[in-house]
């Protein structure tokens, strides 16, 4: 082995090691060189290893390679590079009926995987595949030849016997074997309990999984149950590490007058909040006024960055959860209680550390500049959504203090205008239906209702979109590290396919191969008076790409913004806290990272915090989701009105009117007929009678079955529905033909909002959503 291998700048100490070992890069080099896979002691005598320390360090490394995909350890112990074996190294996405895709860790076209070999690993393990062919669908198929990691230590399911054997099914229907439970291994658990198993020998060709039980959960009768199978399912931290209470109990309980000093005093301002009625935690305050030149916005946001320090147990707890998590009946913080409702929340009446944007803007609404600093401030009043919305209504003296009613009404001034400017700009405007739950004493859901969707909460949504654009640009500027909330440009295979639908519709979007948003808004402003506007709007919904943090600037498509990023709630979301520590090292407060390196783990802590935001957002759904199977299973038999909002291969997804329900209507349960499920319409039609079925149709259907662990609700269609329809020009007749009219598919639905597409446009919406307690992101 060289010296100069050796000596590469590359090579020298490696953050997380105390020795100089070769960087992955170097290791790559030296066993792809090799004939073939090598041993462990081929790769130490290349690099001339003699210290103990580096060879351990080494190891480590490999085997951190290994697990990243980037090595195979053979069973013969040798390493091999997946490339030069013809091996792809990619994650498995299994399915409820066994067989599983892996997704390539590089681009490229997912691999069919045939239950027969899948069932060596489960949902989640990074695998080796080898390419095996094509099968008759033309698929590329694979086979597992290595499980690299397991992503299932343990899980959540129900526990089972049958002939003596215990067993537990997976609520996770991805995870699609069941865990056996030897005998003395299932704890406390009673026939039907939800449990939380260890899987102590993992499955492979031949055997299942077995794992002994560690947890009882409960009984599904239990209250709150649907939330704590969401938890435990979806691996939530809900208890606070000894080390994170000890950093609490020191935190005073006032804010003391040392950590007031050196920040600029706005006590005198009349800062408010204005958040929902059920709202505990006050992460922003504003205060707006005129100038001679036009306008100053300034958003105080609660400074979390003071109280949580890098590398203290508060932060790393903090990154962990990565966001608060709001179910239908509690809230998982992300942050202890006495920061997000204590000292990080800009209370009435008391002095609170806050990072303010004060922002300086034309007459028109224009940014012309904005400064950012620490402060010390004092919100004069807590303010709700409906409260400001009575006084900008009715303009009564009851509602708003006297002192407090100019800089209110300035402030909706303002909101008009930066309301014009994103219109200008071409910002998505999706209209949805924005619900709430009511919830029983035994934690059951009692009624799902809109919410209403006021101007109040318009008007705090642009001014928080204000001050994420001037703090991305801040910290651009600033060149500090960073992350940024991305919203990509629309795929071009959707692209298309909207094209089509569109086209159908005699509609066209422009922009070429590249539509920018203004097109988009352009297709929805005319889809608007038309009978298909739903169709539209949810078809242009679901062309759009998923919002994600990126170290990257790379705008956000649905705003129409060349900068975003999430600076308005550092007490639920760590991007947000990352943020504030950017701007406060561009102030010099700080230290922080510097180019070079920050970018790289701004690129792993964004990665991690898209990750714990699709955690919370998957663990919500699924707990909603079991709470209205639970509302439904004693309404088999009824019928309701419906929309269809989901057009598959396999049937219609049918959301009921009034009730924010959804379920499945099975292509087998659909009038008789063969059906042509054309994709890029959205629809599924009829090969003799021509009914035709499509996104945004309004329907009636009867609840056949409701099955609350599947999570899974099948209705029947009414054959009077009226989208039972032959196809403008088609032959024949069918039951109950003719479209369905105007007024059914132009339903307004109460609480009937307009939203940026793909993202919660960085504002409280409505947002701050809750049930009876909690809040959901925005």
């Amino acid at each position: 082995m060289s010296r100069r291998r050796r000596n590469d700048p590359q090579s020298r100490k490696a953050r997380g090691y105390d020795v100089e070992i070769p960087s992955r890069a170097e290791l790559l080099a030296f066993i792809s060189e090799q004939a073939g896979p090598c041993e462990l002691d081929e790769l130490l005598e290349g690099f001339r290893v003699s210290d103990e320390a580096v060879a351990d360090g080494i190891s480590n490394r490999l085997r951190a390679m290994v697990r990243d995909g980037e090595l195979v350890l053979t069973r013969e112990e040798r390493l091999g590079v997946p490339r030069e074996m013809n091996l792809i190294p990619g994650t498995v996405i299994a399915h409820p009926d066994g067989y599983a895709f892996v997704r390539p860790d590089e681009d490229g076209e997912d691999l069919f995987i045939p239950a027969r070999v899948a069932r060596m690993a489960l949902h989640g393990d990074r695998v080796a595949v080898r390419l095996a062919g094509v099968d008759e669908r033309g698929r590329r198929e694979g086979s597992i030849v290595k499980v690299l990691e397991r992503a299932n230590s343990e899980i959540v399911g129900r526990f089972h016997k049958e002939g003596g054997i215990g067993f537990v099914t997976p609520d996770n229907r991805r995870i699609n074997q069941d865990v056996l439970i030897p005998p003395g291994k299932s704890g406390k658990a009673k026939v039907g309990d939800f449990v939380k198993v260890r899987i102590t020998d993992q499955p492979d060709k031949r055997h299942q999984p077995i794992g002994e039980v560690i947890e009882r959960i409960g009984s599904p009768t239990t209250p709150g149950m649907a939330t704590d199978i969401a938890i435990a399912s979806h691996d939530i931290p809900t208890e606070w590490p000894q080390a994170v209470l000890d950093e609490v109990a020191a935190v005073p309980e006032r804010v003391p007058q040392a950590a007031k000093r050196h920040r600029r005093d706005l006590r005198s301002l009349p800062f408010v909040t204005i958040d929902g009625e059920d709202a505990r935690d006050f992460d922003d305050a504003i205060y707006v006024e005129r100038d001679d030149d036009g306008w100053l916005l300034y958003v105080a946001i609660a400074d979390v960055s003071h109280y949580v320090r890098p590398g203290s147990a508060l932060d790393e707890e903090a990154l962990l959860r990565g966001n608060s998590v709001y179910f239908p009946d509690r809230v998982i913080p992300m942050l202890p209680e006495k920061l997000s409702n204590g000292l990080c929340s800009l209370n009435p009446n008391v002095d609170r550390l806050a990072m303010v944007a004060e922002m300086h803007l034309g007459p028109r609404g224009a940014l012309r500049d904005s400064t950012f600093y620490p402060a010390v401030i004092r919100s004069h009043a807590r303010l709700t959504y409906n409260q400001v919305q009575q006084f900008l209504d009715e303009g009564t003296d009851d509602v708003v203090r006297p002192d407090l009613q100019m800089p209110i009404q300035d402030a909706y001034r303002l909101y008009r205008l930066l309301l014009a400017r994103r219109e200008q700009r071409g910002a998505l405007e999706i209209d949805s239906v924005e619900t709430y739950v009511v919830l029983d004493e035994a934690e059951q859901i009692e009624a799902i209702l809109p919410r209403a969707r006021l101007e109040a909460h318009r008007l705090i949504e642009e001014f928080m979109v204000l001050a994420n654009v001037a703090a991305a640009q801040f910290v651009t500027a600033a060149e500090k590290p960073a992350l940024f909330r991305v919203h990509g440009q629309p795929e071009e295979e959707r692209v298309l396919d909207l094209k089509l639908l569109l086209s159908s519709l005699k509609l066209s979007l422009g922009g070429g191969d590249a539509p920018k948003p203004r097109d988009f808004a352009r297709v929805l402003q005319e889809a608007r008076a038309l009978p298909e506007a739903h169709l539209i709007q949810t078809a242009v919904l679901r062309t759009m790409m998923m919002a994600v943090y990126s170290p990257k600037n790379d705008g956000h498509f649905g705003l129409a913004l060349r900068a975003y990023a999430h600076f308005t709630s550092p007490i639920r979301r760590y991007p947000d806290l990352l943020l504030h520590r950017a701007i406060r090292a561009a102030l010099g407060e700080q230290d922080h990272l510097d180019p070079e390196t920050g970018f790289e783990e701004m690129k792993r802590l964004g990665e991690a915090c898209s990750a714990t935001e699709r955690r919370a957002d998957e663990a919500t759904r699924d707990a909603m989701q079991r709470m209205k199977c639970e509302y439904m299973a004693d309404r088999v038999g009824e019928v309701y009105n419906g929309r269809i909002n989901g057009v598959t291969a396999f049937g219609l997804f049918v959301e009921l009117d009034d009730m924010y329900v959804e379920g499945l209507v099975h292509i087998t349960s659909l009038p008789r007929d063969y059906y042509e499920y054309k994709q890029g319409l959205h629809e599924l039609e009829g090969r003799r009678s021509r009914r035709v079925f499509r996104l945004g149709d309004a329907v009636r259907v009867q609840v056949a079955r409701v099955d609350v662990d599947d999570r899974k609700i099948d209705f029947l269609l009414d054959q009077d529905s009226p989208a039972v329809y032959a196809a403008p020009g088609a032959g024949g007749d069918a039951a109950g033909s003719g479209a369905p009219k105007d007024a059914d598919r132009q339903r307004a639905g109460k609480g009937a909002s307009k939203r940026g597409a793909s993202d919660e446009s960085g504002g409280k919406s409505g947002g701050k959503r809750r049930s009876r307690s909690g809040r959901r992101r925005r």
